[in-house]
């Protein structure tokens, strides 16, 4: 009898003790938080439903650098100390090694004992939880570029928390661009969620959209249901996507062309005076584009921390330095072998053999890497469907940059009327004064220049190396030759126009096949025109 009193009043015991555990433990879950001391103190405890109502707070109130903090929390870069129950953001878990401290102006102390400090603990509910707070923090924010990220990235998201946060949003944005993106996110949400009639009404929306996720919202449709009307509204709106998709891919396609056209302009234009002017077979162009690039990679060397500002004084570097290279070349060879053209070109053929050797012995054989500036990088998105690449873009704008430039010099300087007088007629200009000498080497130092130029520009497009020169030396003769010899605006269309045929033509018969159909055009056309599209009048034409 005395045992069973005493089982008695055990299990009496441990129920009220088990009443008190639960009575303090919802008293203590269902306190408010009014500061981040509490973030801290739910943090640091291992319930997650508490973890999440202090994620839940720090969004909702704005407090300050939340969004840090939980993108940190996601890295788990958040820890706590176990006696203090304080926020630490710890990059390098060790000891000696350095502790944030959140909660007080990003006091940094030193781990003495790493023991003491222990990771804040996640699981898939509570991190899904973060990424909703920082998706409410940017959705909410007072930047509309924020906002309308944010928008981007929700765009396909059927989750109901998500939809609910689209749709409050929505109901307070003023930004019209941003107001179109969430009634597009909703509809897709609707999509996914709503009877038939709202069905086809999100698919009416969705249908004109060039978003990605608004062709997986309607191919998701099209394979989900059974419906005949959806079907059939959403496959209308899926060729609209894919009509839309060609265009813009045919656009692309164009500007690719158009920049390679620009990367042919340069290379030949230079070639287009040394070649097209004076009627000297230069087969060391190649080599003066090379010294250019390397012009800009010695350059970046030197500014190290500069890089934006030591491309654009690379210019007039490259253009020094490869105009000097061609004088000399001039003054040593080639003015004692006018009137001889296979001569030059094996005179000039030896010279870029010695000027890569030359560069083997300074910089070593290898390819060297130039940086590209951060304005230079990225892409510039006109829509989900077209992005041009900024390297590429500013280099259409250089190319035409360098082709007024040398127009202005040619048509408008001295120089330009001097070198146009003996490329016509040698011994009036003579007679006149001119100094034919003097004249053929500005001149080709003024080719040659230009072409360091363009080394400067096609160093953003690959790697230097003292093979570079060789990738486009054929090509700047095809660009001199079908634009016509000496015509500087044949130079300009014949590039452009070999770029876009080869880039129209890749697509189908490949990048080989498309090089040999173009050279094949060439060939043919100069056959009909051996003058080329622009024939010039001059020492060239008249030999």
């Amino acid at each position: 009898m005395y045992k069973s009193w005493c089982v008695l009043l055990r299990i009496q015991a441990l129920f009220i003790a088990s009443l008190f555990a639960f009575i303090s433990l919802s008293s203590w879950a269902a306190q408010p938080i009014n500061s981040f001391s509490d973030v801290e103190s739910l943090l640091s405890q291992r319930n997650f439903n508490e973890k999440a109502r202090a994620v839940n707070w720090l969004a909702e109130t704005k407090y300050p650098d939340t969004k840090q903090i939980l993108n940190y929390l996601l890295a788990g870069d958040i820890y706590y100390h176990k006696k203090q129950k304080q926020l630490y953001l710890i990059a390098d878990y060790a000891d000696q090694q350095p502790a944030i401290l959140l909660s007080d102006n990003k006091k940094e102390i030193i781990i003495n004992k790493k023991r003491d400090y222990k990771k804040v603990a996640l699981n898939n509910q509570l991190r899904s939880a973060i990424r909703h707070g920082i998706a409410q923090l940017d959705i909410t924010s007072d930047d509309s570029q924020v906002r309308n990220q944010a928008i981007k990235s929700m765009l396909g998201n059927t989750d109901t928390n998500i939809q609910t946060l689209l749709t409050d949003a929505y109901s307070v944005e003023s930004d019209e661009s941003n107001k179109s993106k969430l009634a597009l996110a909703i509809a897709i949400g609707t999509l996914n969620s709503g009877n038939k009639a709202e069905k086809l009404a999100a698919i009416d929306m969705i249908g004109d959209s060039i978003e990605p996720a608004a062709f997986r919202a309607l191919s998701n449709a099209v394979s989900v249901t059974e419906d005949a009307d959806i079907i059939r509204v959403a496959e209308r709106g899926i060729g609209s996507y894919q009509q839309s998709q060609r265009v813009y891919s045919t656009v692309e396609t164009l500007y690719f062309g158009l920049s390679l056209g620009s990367v042919l302009v340069l290379a030949g234009i230079g070639l287009a005076i040394t070649f097209g002017v004076m009627g000297v077979i230069n087969m060391a162009h190649g080599e003066l584009i090379m010294l250019g690039a390397y012009t800009t990679y010695v350059m970046q060397q030197l500014m190290p921390n500069h890089i934006g500002l030591s491309l654009i004084l690379s210019i007039p570097a490259a253009f020094f330095v490869a105009g000097l290279v061609g004088v000399a070349i001039e003054r040593g060879v080639i003015r004692f072998l006018y009137g001889r053209p296979l001569e030059t070109l094996l005179a000039t053929f030896g010279i870029s053999l010695i000027l890569q050797q030359a560069v083997r012995s300074v910089f070593s054989p290898l390819n060297r890497s130039v940086a590209t500036p951060d304005w230079m990088s990225g892409m510039l998105e006109i829509n989900p469907m077209l992005s041009l690449t900024y390297n590429r873009l500013y280099i259409i704008f250089f190319c035409f940059f360098v082709f007024a430039a040398l127009v202005f010099v040619l048509k408008k300087t001295p120089l330009g009327l001097q070198v146009r007088a003996v490329s016509q007629n040698r011994s009036m200009a003579r007679s006149m004064g001119v100094r034919s000498e003097w004249v053929d080497a500005m001149t080709f130092g003024l080719g040659s220049g230009v072409a360091g130029v363009a080394g400067v520009a096609l160093s953003q497009l690959t790697n230097v190396g003292p093979n570079m020169g060789q990738s486009y030396i054929i090509d700047s003769f095809m660009v001199v030759v079908f634009g016509g010899v000496g015509n500087l605006w044949g130079t300009l269309v014949a590039g452009l126009s070999l770029g876009l045929f080869n880039k129209i033509l890749e697509p189908w018969a490949g990048a080989v096949l498309a090089k040999i159909l173009v050279l094949v055009f060439i060939i043919l056309f100069i056959q009909k025109r051996p003058r080329g599209l622009f024939p010039q009048r001059g020492r060239a034409v008249e030999g």
